[in-house]
C-alpha cells in the first residue's frame, strides 16, 4: 500500500508510565507505522458539580501534556512523524506553542506536524484564562503568527489579539516551517482549512454527507487561490473492531475521495491492557500492508 498510515496513541486507556509509552512508540515504529498521533487536553471537567456533563472526556481522563509527550517520543524513536491531533490552539499562548513545536521539530530532526483545532470544552478555556466565544477567529490569527515566528527571527507581527515587535524564537524549525493541519467539521472550519491549512482531519465515514463537505472544501480552496487538492486529507479508522475486508473498503473509499494518508485507532473497544492495543495494531499492519 502506497498511502502513509500512522497510529493513535490510546493514552486514555493506557498506563501513564514512561516504560509503557516507550514500548508503544517503538512497537508501532517497528511495525512500519509512519506517524504517532496523540490527542490534547489540558484540563478535564469534574462531574460532581456538572451532573449533566456530556463531553467525551472529564477529569478522570488521562492526557499527558502534548508537547512534553512529543518530546519524549522523539527521544525514543528514530523515524515516526510526531502529530498533534489536535492541539486546542486558542486556549494557549501562540508564541509559546510556536516555540514548543519548533523545539520538538529540531530535537526530532524535523519530524513535527502540528494539528490544531478550536475545541469544544469551555471548562478548559475558563481555567486557562482564554475566551471561548472568539476561538475560531483567533485561531486564524494564531496560525499566521506561528508561521511568521517559524520563518524569521526576529519578526514583527501586529494582529487583533496579539502583537510581536522585533522578537522571535530560537531555534527555528528545521525547514523554517511546520505543517499545520486542522480538525473540525463546521463550515467555518472547512473555510479555514481551505485558506490556511496544509491538511484536514476528516475522522468520519466517507458517506454522502462527507462527500458534500469535501466538494465544498475544494470549492473554498480554489476560491482562496489554491489548487483544489492543496489540502491533504487524513481520515481515521478504528481497527479495534471490524474485519480486514471492511478496513480495506474504508481505505479504498477514502482513497477514491483523495485521501493520501490514514491514522488507525484502537480506542473505545474495551481493551484493558497495552498488549491488546498493540495486538490490534499489529494485526492491522499485517492485513493492510503498513510500512
Amino acid at each position: 500500500m502506497s498511502t502513509k498510515i500512522g497510529a493513535v496513541y490510546p493514552q486514555t486507556e493506557f498506563p501513564s508510565d514512561p516504560g509503557a509509552l516507550t514500548a508503544f512508540a517503538q512497537a508501532i515504529e517497528g511495525m512500519g507505522y509512519r506517524h504517532f498521533l496523540a490527542y490534547d487536553h489540558v484540563l478535564g471537567a469534574g462531574r460532581a458539580t456538572r451532573p449533566d456533563w456530556t463531553g467525551p472526556y472529564d477529569a478522570d481522563s488521562r492526557f499527558h501534556e502534548i508537547f512534553v509527550l512529543m518530546a519524549f517520543v522523539a527521544a525514543v524513536t528514530e523515524r515516526v512523524e510526531l502529530v498533534t491531533g489536535v492541539v486546542i490552539l486558542p486556549q494557549r499562548q501562540t508564541a509559546l506553542v510556536a516555540k514548543q513545536a519548533a523545539s520538538v521539530d529540531v530535537l526530532s530532526g524535523g519530524r513535527m506536524r502540528l494539528g490544531i483545532g478550536v475545541g469544544w470544552n469551555p471548562v478548559e478555556y475558563e481555567g486557562l484564562g482564554k475566551d471561548f466565544a472568539d476561538r475560531g477567529a483567533r485561531s486564524e490569527e494564531q496560525i499566521r503568527l506561528m508561521r511568521a515566528l517559524w520563518a524569521e527571527n526576529p519578526t514583527t507581527f501586529h494582529g487583533t489579539w496579539e502583537s510581536v515587535v522585533d522578537a522571535g524564537i530560537n531555534p527555528l524549525p528545521v525547514a523554517r516551517s511546520i505543517p499545520v493541519w486542522i480538525g473540525g467539521y463546521v463550515e467555518a472550519t472547512l473555510k479555514r482549512a481551505a485558506r490556511m491549512a496544509d491538511g484536514w482531519f476528516p475522522w468520519t465515514e466517507p458517506d454522502a454527507e462527507m462527500e458534500g463537505m469535501l466538494e465544498r472544501l475544494r470549492e473554498y480552496t480554489v476560491a482562496a487561490g489554491r489548487a483544489a487538492d492543496a489540502v491533504t486529507l487524513e481520515p481515521q479508522l478504528n481497527v479495534g473492531r471490524g474485519t480486514a475486508r471492511e478496513w480495506s473498503a474504508f481505505i479504498q473509499r477514502w482513497t477514491d475521495l483523495g485521501a493520501t494518508q490514514f491514522c488507525l485507532s484502537t480506542l473505545g473497544n474495551g481493551f484493558s491492557t497495552p498488549d491488546q492495543h498493540l495486538a490490534a495494531l499489529e494485526r492491522a499492519a499485517l492485513e493492510l500492508g503498513v510500512g
